[in-house]
This record gives C-alpha cells, structure tokens and sequence, in this order.
C-alpha cells in the first residue's frame, strides 16, 4: 500500500509540473557510455523507471558490445537474441520505445559489391531484431578518429547510405519509424573550422540527408556545460531541421585525466542548462553505475517533460527525498560534493559544494589576510561530511554501495582531513596527520575522487599556506 501511494504521490507531482507546458516529443536514456555494459535485469529495471517519470524512449547502444559496433556484421547468439526480445517485451509493456542501434562506421563500405553486401548484413542485423518486436533503429557514426584525432569520412556517402536505409526500411516494413542517427562530427567546434566556417564533412551531410530522419547533437563539444538557445538554434540551421540531443551526463567514462591517472568520479548532479524550444528528441547518457545515474535521470524526467519550467535544483533534491528516504539527507551531502565532472576536455555539471567552496575560501583568504573569523558553522559542514558519509556506508542496500563504496570511504577521509586542515588553521601550524591522510587520499585518487574544488581545495590550500609560512 505504501508503494502504491507513493506512485500516485509522485504521478501528482509529475502531473502538476508538466501540466502547462510542452514535453520534448522524444525522451529517455541511451545506454551509449564505454565500459562495463548494464545487466539486462538492469535494463528490465530502467524501463520502469522511465515509465515512472514519463519517459518514452530507450536506445540500446553500449560501446563496449561487440555485435553493436567491432563484429556489427556479425548476428547476436540465440542467447542474446533471447535477452533482447525480454528486453524489447518490458519496454513495451512499460510504454517505451525500444531503439536498437548499430555502429558500422569502423569498417563499413559504402560503395561496390563490398558496399552492397555490408548493406545486407545491416539488414540481417535489422531482421533479426525486427522479428522479436524492434520498430526503431538507430544508426551511430560516432567516434571514428585516429590516434591523431583526424577522421576521414565521407558526409555525402554516409547520408546517402542512410537514406538508402530509410527508404528500405519503409518499403519493406510499414511500422518502423524513422532513422535515428549521430554523425562522425557530432558536436559544434568538430562542425566547424577554426575560422567560424561549416566543414565540409557537415555540410555534405546536413545536404544530403533525408530531412525526416533524426539526427543527435552534444552541443559544442563531447561533453560540455550545457547548450543555449542560441547556440542550439545555429546548429539546427546548420541541418535545417530541429535537431535532437544526445547529452554526456551524467556518463563518466572519460576515465583518463590530464595526467593519465583513473577519474573514478561520479556524476551525481541534475541536468541542467539545455534548450527549451523546438528540441526533437533528448537522451541522457548514463554512468555505468547503474543505480546511482537514476539522480540524474530523474531530473533529467522533468526537464524533458517540461523544459520551460524545470528548476534543476529543486528537481534534485526533491528526486533524491524520493529515491532515498531516511538516507536521504546524507545522499544529498556526498551527492553535493560529486556532481561537478571535468578533465582537460570535458566540463560539465553542477559545482560541488558552493556553500563549502565559499566558506572554506573564506576562511583561507582570512588566515591570509590576518583577519578573524568564525568557523563553527564550517566546523559543522565538515562533521555532517563524515555522518553522512557513515550513514550511506551503513545503511545502503548492497546494490548501491557496490557502485559507491570507494567514494564514500574517500569521503570519510576528505572529511577527517579537512577537520584536521581546519585545527591546522586555528593552531597556525599544520597537524603532523594532516599530510599522511591527504597522501592517503591521493593514492586512492584513482578508483574515488571528489570534491577537487570545494573540500579536497581546502586541504591543499591550509597544506600550501603553513607550508610557505614555516619557511618563513
């Protein structure tokens, strides 16, 4: 009974906040992220979750399947076909379009009896699939450089033999929908040179391309801090068609850094900063953690099903009360310092701990400048750090803690080593633990990392600061 009425609770809310406005006509997930592939009692999970927040669509497209993009050519086992048709069969009890997608851009021939004969094995690929319930297809040319970052396809090739597709896919089946597909420049500053001018890869392209097919946009590059009307509008005119969105949050699999050391980050921010007019299509790109990317889905539920009046703070805590009960107040403390992700090119989410970014640079500019100042309320941040941090690692489900375990015991010790920074600060000289723990943390930087400008900041900056007024 508890669960039945908290579904009605939450189809009020839902209600209520897209009464009045325009959903995004296609809306879901794509499972489209590097690394290790969901379990299909994972997929069977999320197609509820979409039907829960009013979520229509789902694309089947892990990079790391190999009959999806390396062996493209090759049919799924009995035994696979067999876990999508259940797949397939979930999706449609739960009222969501299941898109099945391919990537052959790795070795496809366009032209010729190689051309024509890659030509049929999409087709086999597209039977196979068509024959246990599949009417929506998407075709992916995404991430085809070389090591040097260069690419060398062909945008009128590439167009001509979707259309080709398209066309035989109506011929042949009067319920397919229309293509779905992402091309080989995929994102503004890779459409266009370094002079402001349309490529020629895009504009042969967006030339050639049947107008009634789907195509799916990053924004101005892979992952990026959100997309403006503008910017939006400008690449729609690019395609002369209302564009669709593939958006990079809240996926981690960037996993290399600057420094070629492991982000183990995890994206536990709302979607935010996207489009609110004339958006075709939005699929949000998810972590392989499973669990913990429903955060971010489910703001991501609200801003597609109302663009125009999405508040993605609200949205965030209001989804993460839903998903977490009595935990929920420790989630949103570890979440808060887990939400910003970046590298040397990629950016994108929410700043972690603004309220502990700001206090804590306050603090540091005051022991600076000599001034006074008063750290109880700090004090109390860093102590709620650690309950929180206590609280999820005792109470989380297994399911959970085994996508979160590392981070949290990172944490903990985050926490530990900004109450010592802080004692440092007020003592005027560092505590001789201080600096074992934050090499302690640092050798756990490459499965757990969090906070690097809010909490782990702080750490540094007190370590920096006494360190330079010893040497005085």
């Amino acid at each position: 009974m508890k669960k039945f009425l908290a579904s009605i609770t939450f189809s009020l809310i839902l209600f209520s906040s897209t009464s009045f406005a325009h959903p995004i006509p296609l809306r879901g997930v794509v499972e489209g992220f590097y690394g290790t592939t969901w379990t299909f009692e994972q997929r069977t999970d999320l197609m509820n979750f979409c039907r829960q927040h009013n979520l229509n669509a789902y694309i089947y497209a892990p990079k790391d399947d190999p009959y999806h993009r390396e062996k493209w050519r090759t049919p799924y086992p009995a035994e696979k076909i067999s876990d999508l048709k259940n797949l397939v069969d979930a999706a449609k009890q739960n009222g969501v379009r299941f898109i099945f997608a391919i990537s052959p851009g790795l070795d496809l021939n366009y032209k010729g009896k190689k051309g024509e004969e890659d030509f049929k094995f999409l087709l086999r690929k597209i039977d196979a699939v068509y024959n246990i319930g599949v009417r929506n297809f998407a075709i992916f040319f995404d991430d085809l450089k070389d090591k040097k970052g260069n690419h060398h396809e062909d945008g009128k090739k590439q167009a001509e033999f979707l259309n080709k597709l398209q066309a035989k896919l109506s011929e042949r089946f009067k319920d397919v929908e229309n293509l779905i597909t992402v091309p080989t420049e995929y994102y503004r500053l890779d459409m266009v040179n370094g002079h402001g001018k349309i490529k020629s890869y895009t504009e042969d392209f967006a030339a050639n391309l049947n107008k009634n097919i789907v195509v799916l946009y990053t924004g101005d590059g892979v992952v990026c801090e959100g997309i403006s009307e503008e910017d939006f509008q400008a690449a729609c005119k690019i395609y002369g068609r209302d564009l669709g969105i593939w958006w990079n949050y809240p996926v981690n699999d960037y996993s290399l850094t600057e420094n070629g050391k492991r982000n183990a980050k995890l994206a536990l921010g709302a979607i935010e900063n996207l489009p609110t007019q004339n958006v075709q299509a939005i699929f949000f790109n998810p972590m392989s953690q499973f669990q913990l990317s429903k955060i971010s889905l489910a703001t991501g539920a609200e801003y597609a099903n109302a663009p125009e009046i999405y508040d993605a703070e609200n949205s965030w805590n209001k989804n993460i009360e839903l998903q977490y009960g009595r935990v929920a107040d420790a989630m949103k403390i570890f979440a808060s310092h887990s939400r910003h992700m970046e590298n040397f090119w990629a950016k994108c989410g929410p700043a972690d701990a603004p309220e502990f970014e700001e206090a804590a640079q306050f603090i540091i500019s005051s022991v600076r400048s000599g001034r006074s100042y008063d750290a109880t309320e700090f004090s109390r941040m860093i102590d709620d750090m650690e309950k929180a941090a206590d609280t999820l690692l005792e109470n989380l489900t297994p399911q959970y803690l085994e996508e979160c375990k590392p981070q949290l015991e990172q944490f903990k010790r985050i926490a530990q080593a900004d109450r010592l920074a802080l004692k440092s600060l007020q003592n005027k000289k560092l505590e001789p633990q201080l600096k074992n723990l934050r090499e302690e943390i640092f050798k756990n930087e490459p499965t757990a990392i969090l906070s690097e400008k809010a909490a782990l900041k702080f750490i540094d900056d007190t370590i920096n600061l006494l360190d330079v007024k010893k040497k005085r």
